[in-house]
């Protein structure tokens, strides 16, 4: 019975370490296949860096504004006789907008001229009676004096006649009138307004600390989001003198030829203003940049060896210092080096050394100055 106990003691036991050993073997193999697998490249596309000039420049908010703008209003009261202008429509300088009623100021001229023409003729009579000294110099003195203040006040009333014309001071496009015929008008009361357009301001604030590296007469560009205009360039005219104490801010005024019209005053715009000679940097698209609180990255391509020691492309990650941007672009200021080839899309599926299949028929938008086309 104790032998027979042993006997399959030492059988079960055999089993056992049979078992083990084929699952240890088993497990060896596996562990070494795992080791040799490498997992499937990941489809992206590249681009290769190169150095790009781009200028320097200061960004800000602006708001155009005419160079010349009024609203036209009444000099004197009366009641609308006439209107001569169309709502919109461009005028020039002296041109009439409205006529008031001068219907009593032309019968006050009539009179003021009637009573002018008889001072004059009484001045003749007194100047040939004072040559006889039939009167005295005293009474030709008067009569002189009354025929100066009887055309002073002709001048007067046809000054008044003049001044119920009411007329453009400037050159410029009319906004939309605010009178009607026969409405009485005070002195003062709006008639439309006016805006000197062609050339045409546009201001803009920037920090005291940048306002240094501007001067008069630097380029200037501008854009403005969902309105279709030209590529403008104008120049500033004048910075202001003082900066604002509650923001630390100081106004910039550039001026920009407009012969189409197309930029109006109170429009909002983004303006980019360059100063110096600007930096040599490295531009990639902003989708290559891999972002995160602990520093931004880029997956430069690269020749890599597997497990097995076949070489293959794969992909290294490498920290960057990035600039400022500019369209779909950003800049990258240190980390690589011109010519080398770096991921353009896809970074989020890699990791530093995965394999890469690179695929250039779709890439991403690399434009500095993109202008899609629902804008």
């Amino acid at each position: 019975m104790k032998k027979r106990m042993v006997l399959t003691l030492t059988i079960l036991l055999g089993f056992v370490a049979a078992i083990g050993a084929v699952k240890f073997f088993q497990i060896k193999a596996a562990i070494a296949q795992g080791a040799s697998w490498q997992p499937p490249p990941e489809a992206v596309t590249t681009v290769v860096t190169r150095v790009e000039y781009w200028p320097s420049s200061l960004s800000a908010i602006g708001s155009v504004a005419a160079v010349h703008g009024v609203t036209v209003s009444a000099d004197l009261s009366g009641i609308v006789e006439s209107i001569d202008f169309e709502s919109g429509r461009g005028v020039r300088a002296g041109d009439v907008l409205v006529r008031l009623d001068t219907s009593q100021e032309r019968a006050q001229l009539a009179a003021a001229e009637a009573q002018r023409d008889l001072t004059r003729l009484n001045l003749e009579r007194g100047r040939q009676l004072l040559e006889k000294h039939v009167i005295a110099q005293a009474e030709y003195d008067r009569m002189a004096a009354e025929a100066k203040e009887a055309e002073a006040r002709t001048g007067e009333i046809r000054a008044t006649i003049e001044r119920k014309r009411i007329r453009a001071p400037f050159a410029g496009v009319l906004g939309i009138r605010q009178v009607n015929l026969g409405q009485y008008l005070n002195g003062g009361d709006a008639v439309v307004p006016l805006q000197s357009m062609d050339p045409i301001y546009v201001d803009f604030a920037l920090p005291q600390q940048d306002v240094a590296s501007l001067k008069v007469g630097a380029a200037v560009r501008l854009s403005a989001d969902g309105i279709v205009i030209p590529d403008f360039e104008g120049r500033i005219t004048a910075i202001n003198s003082v900066v604002d104490e509650a923001t630390r801010n100081a106004q910039v005024q550039a001026t920009f030829r407009n012969p189409q019209g197309r930029l109006r005053p109170g429009m909002f715009v983004k303006v980019e203003a360059s100063f110096g000679r600007g930096d040599s940097i490295i531009a990639l698209p902003a989708s290559a940049v891999s972002y995160a609180p602990y520093g931004n990255s880029v997956f430069v391509v690269t020749q890599m060896k597997g497990p097995n020691g076949k070489p293959y492309r794969g992909v290294e990650q490498r920290f960057v210092r990035l600039g400022p941007g500019r369209g779909d672009q950003v800049s990258v200021l240190s980390g690589l080096k011109p010519g080398e080839e770096v991921v353009s899309s896809g970074v989020f599926k890699l990791r530093s050394g995965a394999a890469i299949l690179v695929n250039n028929k779709i890439a991403p938008s690399n434009n500095p100055a993109p202008k899609p086309e629902d804008s």
